[in-house]
């Protein structure tokens, strides 16, 4: 390799970028967790449920189209590999949709619906002054801004993601019914008494782990914007790439750490 090609004032400001990142990660997570109590105070309970409905209902819709698709494809490819052998069937479906693609399309769904836009908000919020006016109204920023979209998000996710599991397990299943490849009920008595509890709480891990991860990245990016109008979308897609960047290597980590 050309060592012309190598900068190393780049390769400093990534390391840096990257200490920056944890750093600011870390303080917003320990700040959360001691501030959850501020929940309970009606504005703050306000932003958490619109949140939730934002992140969680509001995305439902994207969220069954996708899931039904999935389940539709992976059932159709396993039935016609292994034919109408439920018990193989079964276990293939749990291993793709519950372990690996459950979580993960559905935290790659709230990122594009959900990071892009609460980065974008904070962002705006921030250049235009709006957190220094809640300051000098004696208003924690940290406690109505970044509190209740880090628990709302984070409670979405995990719920996003069960119900993407149940909707891709079940209308992959009657699509193959309606096709004649394996019947209903047989199909779904399969999954229920193949499906183990560590699958299930490594998926609910997961969930929850992407959940912090999105929400606190997405807070981050957005409440360190500065200057012009142009930090809003650098934000916007900064907190996008590092979320996508995060959760596929989370997601390795975690599924090496359980199942390999």
């Amino acid at each position: 390799m050309n060592p012309t090609l190598i900068n190393p004032g780049r390769i400093g400001r990534v390391v840096l970028g990257a200490g920056d990142y944890w750093k600011g990660f870390h303080e917003l997570l320990f700040y959360s967790l001691r501030r959850l109590g501020a929940l309970g105070k009606p504005p703050v309970r306000l932003v958490f449920l619109k949140q939730v409905y934002f992140t969680g209902i509001e995305a439902l819709g994207a969220v069954t189209v996708i899931a039904t698709l999935t389940g539709i494809v992976i059932t159709t490819q396993i039935t016609s590999l292994v034919g109408q052998n439920i018990a193989l069937t079964a276990q293939i479906m749990l291993w793709t949709v519950v372990r690996e693609l459950g979580p993960l399309l559905s935290a790659i769904v709230i990122i594009a619906r959900s990071s892009s836009a609460t980065a974008s908000e904070l962002a705006s919020m921030k250049i235009r002054g709006e957190i220094d006016s809640l300051r000098l109204m004696g208003i924690a920023p940290g406690d109505y801004l970044a509190v209740p979209r880090i628990a709302g998000i984070t409670l979405s996710v995990v719920a996003v993601t069960f119900y993407f599991q149940m909707t891709a397990i079940v209308m992959g299943y009657a699509f193959a019914a309606i096709m004649g490849f394996m019947p209903f009920v047989k199909s779904i008595t399969g999954v229920i008494s193949t499906l183990s509890m560590t699958e299930v709480l490594v998926s609910l891990l997961k969930a929850f782990v992407f959940g912090l991860v999105i929400s606190i990245t997405s807070c981050y990016y957005g409440l360190r914007a500065s200057g012009t109008v142009t930090a809003i979308p650098r934000a916007a897609t900064g907190a996008v790439m590092r979320n996508l960047l995060t959760i596929f290597l989370l997601d390795g980590i975690i599924t090496y750490a359980f199942f390999v």
